[in-house]
């Protein structure tokens, strides 16, 4: 498979046309991604977020130093996915919604931040909702605990 050259005249095309496509959200901050670079579907988490108005950072990251990342910023073992978020203090784990983001930085509760666990079909970034398995987003409180914050039933 040829891989794709992205062009400076490329990106200057997605940038505009990604500007035009839908007003960011009112005074979001950025969600820096930290991901493993062959990973398709951390991608098109990415490309979810920016569709639904947020602004978005990445950078690759590899197996262990990934996994040291999530640790380090109190994401539990139970709620690992394949990529790491982190918008105005709050850890995202996995295939958050952009709603969910949204209700969470508007209630800012005393938490680490939300995750959806594995990669479950359906959720943003794994293929169409309208086919979904159901899935919890978790809330991630301070000391590991974890509560559901979202549920979205099967589709």
């Amino acid at each position: 498979m040829p891989i794709a050259t992205l062009t400076r005249r490329h990106l200057m095309l997605i940038t505009a046309s990604a500007a035009f496509a839908r007003p960011a959200f009112a005074d979001a901050p950025t969600i820096h991604v930290v991901k493993d670079r062959n990973c398709g579907c951390c991608s098109a988490w990415i490309d979810v977020l920016a569709a639904d108005g947020f602004a978005v950072t990445s950078e690759d990251s590899l197996g262990t130093l990934l996994m040291r990342y999530k640790a380090d910023n109190g994401i539990p073992q139970d709620m690992i996915s394949c990529h790491t978020g982190k918008v105005a203090g709050y850890m995202l784990e996995g295939h958050v919604p952009p709603a969910d983001i949204r209700r969470l930085l508007a209630e800012r509760p005393d938490a680490i931040g939300l995750a959806v666990p594995g990669m479950p079909y359906g959720s943003p970034g794994m293929g169409p909702e309208n086919e979904r398995d159901a899935y919890d987003v978790f809330l991630i409180r301070k000391g590991g605990t974890t509560e559901i914050f979202t549920r979205y039933e099967a589709a």
